[in-house]
């Protein structure tokens, strides 16, 4: 059997507990087909990038899965039908992760969410002074403004 990283978007009108209700309807798709899952992990209620059926937020949910390739068929095509769904993705993979996903790992770092505290690097100078990335521009004709 192959290893597959799971998730999938659910509308942001469900609750938590219509989430869990399916992600319980697809263990149930994966173990009736001769798979089984590992890890669950429930990412929250995220902003999307952009509108998805008039949608701007989503439950996001990962499943750590050990499944032949038609279980894994069958769980894309009922994820397809149901409404509540709004995208999934599927990764084949070498191996599953033990522990918390970087999701995870990210969003309890220090409370902050998932922007955490990301290094921005050199801003230089916000006034519009030294712009010494654009490098030397030669000898240019003097504007006058009339």
């Amino acid at each position: 059997m192959a290893l597959y990283e799971h998730v999938f978007i659910a509308r942001q009108d469900v609750s938590q507990q219509q989430v869990d209700t399916l992600v319980d309807q697809f263990k149930t798709i994966i173990t009736e087909h001769g798979g089984s899952v590992g890890k669950t992990e429930y990412w929250g209620l995220r902003s999307l990038t952009y509108r998805v059926k008039k949608n701007r937020k989503g439950h996001y949910t990962l499943l750590n899965i050990d499944a032949p390739h038609e279980a894994m068929q069958e769980l894309e095509r009922q994820e397809r039908l149901h409404e509540d769904v709004l995208r999934s993705l599927t990764l084949k993979v070498e191996e599953l992760e033990e522990g918390p996903s970087a999701m995870l790992q990210s969003k309890n770092r220090d409370g902050r969410g998932d922007r955490g505290d990301r290094d921005r690097g050199d801003r230089g100078d916000r006034r519009g002074g030294d712009r010494g990335d654009r490098g030397d521009r030669g000898d240019r004709p003097r504007r006058f403004n009339d």
